[in-house]
């Protein structure tokens, strides 16, 4: 199995993150979580390498794409289907 290409950071307490863990759920899309619910160094550092302060901080093959909303735009603009496992080769 090869590593996953979207990876989510999140928190427990966070309904973006469940609904972004969803989205790709439904898709069948792989992805890598990493709660950041006590890693407040992390967190910290997340935001400030990004400028983004909310969670999820959603990567795709290690490029940031931001949160929830806009993981949702990439999907109904088709820029999911490629993460698939029927498109992968």
């Amino acid at each position: 199995m090869s590593e996953a290409r979207v990876k989510l950071y999140t928190t427990r307490a966070c309904s973006y993150c469940v609904a972004a863990k969803r989205l790709l759920q439904q898709d069948d899309i792989a992805f890598q979580e990493i709660d950041l619910t006590t890693q407040h160094e992390l967190r910290a550092q997340l935001s400030r390498e990004h400028h983004w302060r909310t969670v999820p901080m959603i990567f795709i093959d290690d490029e940031f794409v931001g949160g929830f909303q806009e993981l949702a735009r990439r999907r109904s603009e088709g820029g999911l289907k490629d993460l698939q496992p029927s498109s992968q080769g």
